[in-house]
């Protein structure tokens, strides 16, 4: 069958001299049972597997074509095989996605213990109404990508200082008819190119920056220890995360945490304080199992990986037909 392998029908033009098109055609309207499937009445709106509820779940929001996206909640113990999709949803409104949840059984819902999840509000309250004998843990990489998103925030407000600068000292250096050049650092960066190339170190811990970055690291933070304390304060939330620690201590050590940003007088990190303070109960639920929304991640990108191979959606309702066969 060709859902087994994942296989387009397109794809066997060329090995086999047939046409691919009428391949899928007679697949979809004879060979397949697309027209007796049980969730063909309702399937583009949304597709529900009761039996593949279990106690670990995850949910998350994925895009089929031209933007249009579903909400998804996945099993994590068939690890993205057979028996995954629990369900999917057409779009993201919690209203919407409530009214098709609680159609399985609520004795099969109440078997759920954990799911995770973003930081969305609408996924909060999915999760809270749908599954409310489970615990909802905030998956830590959201939460840490809030910390990383603020250092670039400060990173890109330096770049463009930077480059204003070099403009005006342009200007003011073609106006005397002089030749302009720019400072360059011992490493061959100017500010702006410094400022643009420092970027991706920034994600990274120290340990794991080659050693031109640790050159660059070095220039940027002696030139901008605004970006250094921001980054250091990135770090010391990822060192909580990878702490192995009970969710009491680590609740100490997330106030000690908030203390430093209160003091580093960082507005982009004062928000994010203003969050963690809207969600900390179900952020710290991450130091019970250490459990995280990975799952779900590389689960959407399985369900990208298969829409690529078709070349797209055309048929919104027969892709959820073949993707269910796989993952359902």
């Amino acid at each position: 069958m060709l859902d087994n392998h994942a296989i387009s029908a397109q794809s066997l033009e060329i090995h086999y001299g047939i046409k691919g098109e009428r391949l899928q055609r007679q697949y979809k309207e004879k060979l397949s049972n697309y027209n007796t499937w049980e969730q063909n009445p309702h399937a583009e709106e949304y597709i529900l597997n009761p039996k593949n509820i279990d106690e670990r779940l995850a949910i998350d929001e994925t895009a089929l074509t031209n933007g249009e996206l579903y909400t998804v909640v996945s099993n994590k113990a068939a690890h993205g095989k057979k028996g995954t999709i629990v369900a999917m949803i057409k779009g993201t409104k919690a209203e919407d996605v409530i009214n098709v949840l609680i159609k399985i059984p609520k004795k099969l819902r109440d078997r759920v213990k954990e799911i995770t999840l973003d930081m969305a509000a609408s996924m909060n309250q999915i999760a809270k109404t749908c599954f409310s004998n489970a615990i909802r843990i905030i998956d830590r990489f959201h939460v840490q990508k809030l910390a990383f998103e603020a250092v670039q925030e400060i990173r890109i407000k330096h770049r463009w200082e930077a480059i204003d600068k070099e403009t005006q000292n342009y200007q003011l250096a073609k106006a005397k008819g002089k030749e302009f050049a720019p400072q360059i650092f011992s490493n061959g960066d100017s500010a702006k190119q410094l400022l643009a190339r420092s970027r991706y170190l920034l994600f990274k811990t120290p340990s794991k920056w080659s050693d031109s970055q640790k050159i660059r690291a070095e220039i940027l933070f002696k030139e901008f220890p605004d970006i250094q304390k921001a980054y250091q304060l990135t770090c010391g939330l990822s060192d909580i995360y990878n702490r192995n620690i009970e969710k009491g201590v680590a609740l100490t050590k997330m106030a000690r945490w908030f203390n430093e940003i209160e003091l580093s007088g960082f507005k982009s990190f004062t928000t994010i304080r203003r969050t963690f303070e809207m969600h900390y109960p179900n952020i710290l639920n991450f130091f019970e199992n250490r459990s995280t929304n990975a799952f779900a991640e590389s689960f959407n990108a399985k369900i990208k990986d298969f829409r690529r191979n078709f070349r797209g959606v055309s048929d919104s309702k027969f892709f959820l037909f073949r993707l269910n066969n796989i993952f359902g």
